[in-house]
């Protein structure tokens, strides 16, 4: 059983001078696009120490204006430097023109896209395309949304689903952003409605799982990972490995960030969560 956590700047110092015990960390890929300078370093030394999985939040995978050339190239760049066990991005969009036939922009965010055949189609083609450029499948990440389409014609773990078998991508299933996903919809069983998701997904098609903390608003909640993982997120761990398998899972943390303890915590009661869950 693989568990990790992501390497965020307070901890670097520690995780290289003291190597906890952990089996491998991630980075936000587009940290470590330039080609020298103190970033590149510490991720060289980082990967000296740990397996590394790069995790991009820019490729924009389901953008109907493609990828972004310069993007992609860097990333495989940074591929090839640094050999990571995984690459992934978001099944979401933030590429588009600002007006009909003008300069395409990146608007920074992950934005949802539609569950639609259309949809799926432009979302299978970028990513055949960054697998081809990488030469490897990558993960792909279903993803936290505030909005839906009411042109959805297609279930999200259907739409995933017929992803990997169209593209030969992989899944990192991210359990937080289907309980706040849930939640936000009000369903009536919030739990039983992440499970029965898990439940509809292939078997063999998931690489990796992210664990995260929500922020609990009034009227909404919010994918903030800025906080322990909730217990219903555990429950939900548990369903999902006796489901998939022991994949390997990380946990992350993005705001307020913790003393490196903490995450350490976190990622030893994933394993233990794991361990009993696949016994």
């Amino acid at each position: 059983m693989m568990v990790g956590i992501g390497a965020r700047q307070p901890h670097y110092a520690a995780l290289i001078e003291d190597v906890p015990p952990l089996d491998f960390v991630e980075v936000h890929s587009e940290n470590f696009f330039a080609d020298g300078g103190a970033s590149l370093a510490v991720l060289n030394r980082l990967r000296e120490r740990y397996p590394v999985s790069l995790h991009g939040v820019g490729l924009a995978l389901g953008s109907a204006a493609g990828l972004d050339p310069w993007h992609l190239d860097r990333l495989a760049r940074l591929a090839q430097r640094i050999e990571p066990v995984r690459v992934s991005d978001h099944a979401c969009f933030a590429r588009a023109p600002r007006e009909p036939g003008g300069p395409v922009v990146h608007g920074s965010d992950l934005l949802p896209i539609a569950f639609t055949e259309a949809s799926l189609d432009i979302l299978v083609r970028n990513v055949v395309q960054v697998q081809e450029r990488l030469r490897r499948p990558i993960a792909v990440e279903n993803l936290s949304a505030y909005v839906s389409y009411a042109d959805d014609t297609i279930p999200e773990p259907q739409f995933l689903a017929e992803l990997m078998r169209r593209s030969g991508c992989t899944l990192l299933l991210d359990l937080n952003n289907l309980m706040v996903n849930a939640l936000n919809a009000g369903a009536s069983d919030p739990l039983a409605s992440c499970c029965a998701f898990v439940d509809s997904l292939p078997r063999d098609g998931v690489a990796e799982i992210h664990l995260a903390g929500y922020n609990q608003m009034q009227d909404i909640v919010i994918d903030d990972h800025g906080s322990r993982v909730r217990p219903a997120v555990w429950q939900l761990y548990r369903h999902a490995i006796a489901r998939v398998g022991a994949v390997p899972t990380l946990i992350e943390w993005d705001t307020d960030v913790p003393a490196l303890q903490v995450l350490q915590d976190e990622a030893e009661q994933a394993r233990r969560v794991a361990l009993g869950a696949s016994a």
